[in-house]
């Protein structure tokens, strides 16, 4: 259906995933299991779900999976304000982080919206 590379939204995603493993790799060695984890799942899952959505039949099962590639992407943005206020974020990296992911989310937005419309059509 969608060659999901050429998606700008699948690279900045992507991107975003690479930054968040570099810097996770500084936090407390407890959380690794926790919210490193947590963290990391949350952040492959946008571009992992933009993918599978990519390779579905039809534009509402595209739709779809970019929704929960913005679950995804509000989840991931809760787990760094966490990180942040447990002061495992630097203020600068959180400042970074989360510009990207509110960008991420306003490009899924723009695309579920510009998706859904040729629905009604």
């Amino acid at each position: 259906m969608h060659n999901f590379r050429k998606l700008n939204v699948w690279n900045k995603s992507h991107e975003l995933t690479l930054l968040i493993y570099k810097i996770t790799k500084g936090f407390p060695k407890e959380e690794i299991f926790n919210l490193v984890s947590q963290m990391r799942r949350a952040a492959y899952s946008i571009p992992s779900n933009i993918a599978e959505g990519s390779g579905r039949g039809t534009q509402k099962d595209f739709i779809r999976f970019i929704q929960i590639a913005q679950g995804s992407a509000n989840e991931f943005s809760y787990f760094c304000f966490l990180s942040k206020d447990l002061k495992y974020l630097e203020s600068a990296d959180y400042d970074d982080i989360n510009g990207k992911c509110i960008e991420v989310s306003k490009m899924l937005n723009g695309l579920i919206n510009k998706k859904s419309d040729l629905l009604t059509y």
